[in-house]
């Protein structure tokens, strides 16, 4: 069956499948057994595979920002030639000094054209409000709430011209649920990379795609972190995290706290 054909009940049988993105598009938060990551990818994957399993690649990687996407995992993916193309990044932007809407854009931009150009459905994701599931002081809330509405204006408006699926994390059921997130907080738990597998797969639906295996809720697979785990993350990988993202993030909620005292100008 090639790439132009549909499956016998008149759905399209998705064949290929890449991720791009960052941590959260990495897997993290979803660890398997026997070391490494899972993530919506792989559950993603298993939704769309029917007699045959589907084609699946990864580009993404930890830490990336939009700009790494265009000009590094792009190229991987385009080469892949997928059917189906997963985008999640843009928070590692939102938490840098050198935060641009603009250049976010052009690059978001570039590689949602590049990929529907090439004939590939194209899913997005516009971004939850992450004071609700990890706490910051006043100002740094703020500072980040008003980032990631830049973010999400940039991601809707490209998403809107491209006709993109884009998956709404701030509607998406159960995704302010604690049991979504892993310990860090900022990454999906088992089950929150379920609900995004599962969001995708209804994006994916409404395209008339076949979902011969629907995503279940029921965690499985994974490996479980128990609480002597958590600490142990909380003090290798949390606070040294929060210091790094800190000194970038930090400036901007001083200025925005600065200007709160000062009152806008006469």
């Amino acid at each position: 069956m090639t790439v132009l054909e549909y499956a016998p009940q008149g759905l399209r049988q998705i064949r290929s499948l890449v991720v791009l993105g960052d941590s959260t598009a990495a897997g993290l938060g979803d660890p398997l057994p026997g070391g490494g990551w899972r993530g919506v990818g792989p559950l993603l994957a298993d939704a769309l595979s029917g007699t045959e399993q589907v084609r699946f690649a990864n580009v993404s990687f930890t830490g990336a920002r939009m700009g790494c996407v265009r000009t590094i995992q792009l190229p991987q993916a385009l080469a892949m030639a997928p059917e189906v193309a997963v985008i999640i990044v843009g928070m590692n932007d939102t938490l840098r000094s050198d935060f641009d809407p603009e250049r976010i854009r052009a690059d978001l931009e570039h590689v949602v054209s590049a990929l529907k150009a090439a004939g590939t459905v194209v899913l997005t994701v516009r971004f939850h409000d992450h004071a609700k599931v990890f706490r910051l002081p006043g100002s740094l809330r703020r500072a980040l709430r008003s980032r990631i509405d830049a973010l999400n204006s940039v991601i809707d408006s490209v998403s809107a011209a491209y006709d993109t699926g884009c998956l709404d994390l701030d509607l998406l059921p159960g995704a302010y649920e604690m049991s979504a997130w892993s310990v860090d907080r900022l990454h999906p738990s088992e089950l929150g990379h379920r609900l995004l597998a599962q969001g995708f797969a209804s994006l994916l639906a409404e395209r008339d795609c076949a979902i011969p295996n629907p995503v279940s809720l029921t965690c499985s697979g994974g490996r479980q972190v128990g609480t002597a785990g958590h600490v142990l993350w909380l003090i290798v990988k949390g606070i040294p995290w929060l210091w790094r993202r800190g000194r970038d993030l930090v400036p901007y909620a001083l200025s925005i706290m600065l200007k709160s005292f000062v009152g806008p100008p006469r």
